[in-house]
């Protein structure tokens, strides 16, 4: 059984899709969709523009997404279906990537909906005032009771769950700052404070769940061809309705993607495709259950290689 699986931000690099888009026509549609639905050119800040500007929250959540649907078309292409795979998944932006994958929400209507919720993210906390910092080698449990401790009435969440040794943890500055310290103290191999401009997947997180509530009341929203295991749930979904809401509630919800993984191995998946740009999921993926092969498809040499092994 096989999964397909959209990174999130973190993975942008200017020139991601570029090779894509000269190869396969099906691919450039993509990018010149994503630009019309948002009504400037994005492809070419992706594939010429400013590094720093491209990983402005508000222009890499679209530009990944883009990326991503690039080379899901240029594998259809080569005749591999997203039916092809049991489940889609997504870290964090890219569940917005793998419901458009599978059909569940128009390419437009996601770009608009990135566009949103990355403004909607960079406005919730003032610059500076919120932070993320990874922690490298303690569990989620450990993480979380780091994270509670740190947070004097401030706020301190387990944000992402990424692999057995690598918890993010997202808030206030000063109460992650404080989490680093006590992480440093409870056995941490590293606990180091992420570039980040927003403190994600946490509370302070909720007026842009508020902004995304009302956005996605306004989207057609329909049953993907192969079910998402939400980030949130760390299950599988198929419900047009509870997408909706999974999506409102991902914004302040920890990623599960470790419990994801789990899940998408004891249901029988043996291989992971990771589609779009970076090989940081598949990183994870093979820290988490090494019985799992796993291929970064970002690239038509990825394309070709994917598809010859069939």
């Amino acid at each position: 059984m096989r999964a397909f699986v959209f990174p999130g931000q973190g993975a942008q690099t200017i020139g991601m899709g570029k090779a894509l888009a000269e190869a396969y026509p099906a691919a450039k549609a993509i990018f010149d969709e994503v630009d019309e639905a948002l009504g400037e050119k994005l492809s070419d800040l992706i594939w010429e523009g400013d590094a720093d500007t491209l990983t402005l929250t508000q222009n890499a959540q679209p530009a990944l997404m883009a990326t991503s649907l690039a080379a899901m078309r240029a594998l259809e292409a080569e005749g591999v279906k997203i039916a092809d795979a049991s489940f889609v998944a997504g870290h964090s932006l890219g569940e917005y990537s793998a419901l458009a994958a599978a059909g569940a929400i128009s390419v437009a209507d996601t770009a608009r909906l990135l566009r949103t919720r990355g403004e909607a993210m960079q406005k919730a906390v003032p610059v500076g005032v919120g932070a993320m910092a990874a922690l490298l080698g303690l569990d989620f449990e450990t993480a979380s009771e780091v994270a509670s401790e740190a947070s004097h009435d401030q706020v301190c969440q387990a944000a992402n769950d990424n692999d057995p040794g690598q918890v993010v943890v997202s808030g206030h500055k000063e109460a992650v700052e404080r989490a680093i310290e006590i992480a440093k103290g409870k056995g941490a191999k590293r606990a180091v404070l992420l570039p980040v401009s927003a403190p994600f997947h946490c509370a302070l997180m909720q007026p842009a769940a508020e902004v995304m509530a009302e956005a996605l009341s306004h989207v057609e929203i329909n049953r993907p061809a192969v079910p998402l295991v939400a980030n949130v749930r760390a299950s599988a979904i198929s419900d047009p309705a509870t997408i909706r809401n999974l999506l409102v509630e991902q914004v302040t919800g920890s990623v599960r993607w470790r419990e994801s993984v789990a899940f998408m191995a004891a249901e029988g998946v043996t291989e992971i495709w990771e589609i779009g740009a970076g090989k940081a999921l598949s990183g994870m993926i093979r820290r988490i259950e090494r019985s799992i092969a796993c291929k970064a498809i970002g690239a038509p040499d990825d394309v070709k290689a994917a598809v010859a092994a069939e």
